[in-house]
């Protein structure tokens, strides 16, 4: 499945960092946290890996 707005790709990018060992997951805030937790290495790469181009900044939670 792949990321619906820019703020999750960047967001699954961070917590895929942080899942390999690139950055400390004591830096993860917010969303990125969650799905460092939540998420699997691969499921996160699918995200993280979403063209940004046609991407909304954000999506609201309905």
């Amino acid at each position: 499945m792949p990321a619906k707005s820019k703020a999750q790709q960047q967001a699954a990018g961070a917590a895929l960092s942080a899942k390999r060992g690139d950055t400390k997951v004591g830096d993860l805030q917010g969303a990125s946290k969650e799905m460092y937790d939540s998420m699997t290495e691969d499921e996160l790469e699918e995200y993280a890996s979403t063209d940004r181009k046609d991407l909304p900044d954000k999506v609201d939670d309905d």
